[in-house]
Parts: C-alpha cells; structure tokens; sequence
C-alpha cells in the first residue's frame, strides 16, 4: 500500500513531463498552425514570460485527479463531483481571459507594485510568486479536501496547508526563473533537445518539495 501511495504521488510530475515530452516532440509552438480561436488561451505575453506555467497547470489538475482517486473517507460522487469543478476552477484561473488568467495576473500586478514602490528586486519577485502560488495552491486546497479529504479542521492540518503552499512558493519562484536558468525562448520556438531537458530538471525541481508533501501526508494515513 506504501508504494502505492508513493506511485500515486509521483503521478503528477510524470503528467507534467508527458505533455513536456509532447510538446517537445511535435514541436508545438506559437510558429504551429492552431485555430484563431484556441490562439489567446495558449499564447501571448505571460506564457512567453512564464512558459513552464503551462506545465504547473497540468500538475495542478493530475494532482487533484490523483488526491479524488485516492485514499480518503469521500463518496464516488463527492470524489468525481468536487474534482471537477476543481480542474474548471483551476483551468479557468489559469487562462481565462488569456493565458496566465488571474494566477499570473495576480502574481505580476504584486511584483510589478512592489518594485514600482522601490522595494527590491529580489522581493518584489518573491511577493509576486507568493501571490501567485496562493491563488494555484488555493484552489488546489480547497478542492482537494471537498473532494476527498476529511472536512473537519485541525492544527495539524493547517500546518500542513501552511507546508503546502510554501511548497508551492517555492515551485513558483524555480518557474519563473526558467529563462534566467537557461531555457530557450519556448513557445516563440519550437523546443530544442537540450532546452527540454533543461525544462523537465526545472520542473522536477520545482515540483519535488510538494510531491513529496503528498506522499507523507498519505504514508501518516492508515491504508
């Protein structure tokens, strides 16, 4: 049971990297011919400037599938019900009215305010991402106990909450460095070999310290 809660867990990066692979494979990019209509929902400014978004969204909604299909007290109904609201909330918050929807508006409205106050650099940065993985982290939250998570509060678990969302902040500032840590300028071009790779080690670092969250948090649960 053990190692199937630690399979469970990992199931989100390994989603993240399969459409990484993906994309890399067929060489989607703003070069690629898509509708008129789909263009403003996966390309523009924020997805240039944050291009492994795409992936963190793809985690967000493989995570709260797993976390409704996993251990835990809910009704199939309530698993099926709150998971899918989730993944709407989730995707629409990410690119609705167009790609980076309130999550990175949110972020850099922060970070822009911040600097333009005459904080920091380093913390204006720090503020956005803190913003913006707020916002990813809680509407993963709050959809991850309404579906399958007991619904009774406790210290425990927002100490737990609290370990997540730092996980997230975390995650955050590692993404939205990714041209500073040498990817290539996806989507304006198509990915090179080694821009993948690059992609896929920023994006297993970012999103490690919150996997492995979900893993103890299911290991301290009886099976």
């Amino acid at each position: 049971m053990a190692d199937l809660k630690k399979i469970l867990a990992a199931i989100p990066i390994l989603a993240m990297l399969a459409a990484l692979v993906l994309v890399a494979v067929t060489g989607l990019s703003q070069r690629s011919s898509v509708p008129e209509a789909v263009e403003p929902w996966i390309y523009g400014y924020f997805i240039t400037r944050y291009p492994l978004f795409a992936f963190a969204l793809i985690y967000g909604i493989a995570h709260l599938a797993v976390v409704a299909a996993g251990p835990g007290p809910a009704s199939a109904l309530r698993r099926i019900l709150f998971a899918t609201i989730g993944t709407a909330a989730l995707v629409l918050a990410g690119l609705y009215p167009t790609v980076g929807g309130l999550i990175l508006r949110g972020g850099f409205a922060t970070g822009g305010m911040a600097f333009l106050t005459h904080q920091p650099l380093w913390l204006a940065y720090g503020l956005g991402a803190g913003v913006a993985a707020a916002i990813f982290g809680g509407i993963l939250g709050v959809f991850a106990i309404t579906a399958n998570r007991p619904l009774r509060p406790s210290l425990r678990r927002i100490g737990a909450g609290l370990l997540a969302f730092l996980a997230l902040w975390f995650g955050a500032c590692v993404i939205g460095l990714a041209g500073d840590f040498g990817l290539g300028p996806w989507p304006r071009r198509a990915f090179s070999p080694s821009e993948a790779v690059v992609a896929a080690l920023l994006l297993v670092i970012a999103a490690l310290p919150h996997a492995a969250l979900t893993t103890l948090s299911w290991l301290r649960r009886r099976a």
